[in-house]
């Protein structure tokens, strides 16, 4: 038997398993699991893509709210399901690149055990700085530092979450000394921040945020996007100052491990096809997110990219969840 003449067949034959399951999903509901309660940004977000998924699929999509030990439940129960698409993980960055390093007994690998789907939207965190700082631009923020060493702190939602490590980035690799002072999540951040009982807060945007930064309370500094935002147009970016330094959170699906590439594929153009209407980017606009789609290999590169980059950050600097 010519082995060459029938290679061409045996691998043909070998794709068809894949790509039926690519035509028959779905074949039942879908369970879009959300790691956060209801009525949160993660929330609002995943349910903004609900109703047009389900008529883009023909399926009901079933939205579970598995809140608990930052994410790691949901995490889990994914990356533990069974590999056909029919659960999907609506998640940020945060708990696939980041909780893993600051809790040892996370309990999932993020990027052996899910396979990407499809990238939802990314948002840069805010420079903020107390109305009290005589500095008005970042440059002057570090020298002002500089000028302290030591003397002043800033502050983050906790130990081990994104802004606190943000935060150190920010704080080595411009050469500051400070000290992190952990506050239990963003209200009480912001209150620090406005007082001045902190001198810096590396956070995400809300109303309240943006209201202190209006009436004058707060300074806004900068962003940590790579480059220059769309979301606060002349807000100049870290990078302009310190070449390099970026902290973005993303959002997007995800689903387990071993999932058929065809199914993979059928919901990412899907999703990518909703995210592109001017209606799913506005609504994102208003939660303070800019729409960025992505290629299922791109979502996995990134997520690599990202876990590696925060859990060298974690090492160099012995963060650990407590």
């Amino acid at each position: 038997m010519n082995r060459r003449l029938f290679a061409p067949w045996i691998a043909a034959l070998a794709l068809l398993p894949a790509l039926a399951a690519g035509q028959t999903y779905p074949s039942r509901a879908i369970q879009m699991v959300i790691p956060y309660p209801a009525g949160g940004t993660t929330d609002v977000m995943a349910r903004a893509l609900q109703e047009p998924l389900q008529k883009a699929l023909g399926q009901t999509i079933l939205v579970e709210n598995k809140a608990g030990a930052a994410g790691v439940l949901a995490a889990r129960e994914v990356a533990r399901g069974r590999p056909d698409g029919h659960q999907l993980l609506f998640v940020n960055s945060g708990i696939l690149t980041v909780t893993p390093h600051v809790q040892k007994d996370a309990g999932f690998d993020a990027v052996k055990e899910f396979a990407p789907v499809a990238l939802a939207t990314m948002a840069p965190l805010f420079v903020l700085v107390p109305a009290s700082v005589p500095a008005t631009d970042l440059r002057g923020f570090i020298e002002h530092v500089k000028s302290k060493p030591g003397e002043l702190n800033y502050a983050s939602a906790g130990i081990g979450s994104f802004g606190h490590l943000a935060s150190e980035l920010f704080v080595k690799s411009a050469g500051l000394k400070m000290t992190h002072v952990p506050y239990k999540g963003q209200a009480p951040t912001t209150n620090a921040v406005v007082t001045g009982e902190v001198a810096l807060l590396i956070t995400s945007m809300s109303s309240t945020m943006k209201g202190f930064i209006d009436n004058g309370k707060l300074k806004l500094l900068g962003v940590t996007s790579a480059g220059p935002s769309a979301l606060s147009p002349g807000v100049p970016p870290v990078s302009s100052v310190l070449p390099g330094y970026a902290a973005e959170t993303w959002f997007g699906f995800v689903t387990t491990a071993g999932t058929p590439a065809a199914v993979v594929q059928k919901l990412n153009s899907e999703i990518n096809t909703i995210l592109a209407t001017k209606d799913m980017q506005e609504r994102m606009a208003t939660l303070g997110q800019q729409v960025r789609t992505a290629t299922p290999a791109q979502l996995g590169a990134l997520i690599a990219e990202d876990h590696a980059r925060w859990g060298q950050v974690v090492r160099d600097n012995q963060i650990s969840a407590q």
